[in-house]
């Protein structure tokens, strides 16, 4: 896998990545990690640094961070009581 791009962002690790003619973008806070794949066009990095303005699609990428950690702790401490 080949890093095409690192998006700066202030709140997120944001990389693009090129993968068996798939673009792969990766969307990472914390310990947790989004990624997308995408078929490799000839506009298709400038199409995803579009869709990343967007501000509803960060909004939603952190919605489901937190849903993330909720499941992840929750099942977690389900296990640790078990012991």
């Amino acid at each position: 896998m080949r890093l095409l791009k690192r998006i700066p962002h202030d709140r997120y690790l944001i990389e693009l990545h090129q993968y068996n003619q798939k673009l792969i973008l990766k969307i990472a806070i914390d310990q947790y990690e989004q990624s997308f794949k995408l078929p490799e066009s000839e506009n298709g990095v400038s199409d995803l640094e579009r869709l990343l303005s967007s501000t509803d699609f960060l909004k939603t990428c952190l919605q489901r961070f937190i849903s993330m950690r909720e499941d992840f702790t929750t099942s977690f401490k389900s296990i640790q009581n078990e012991n």
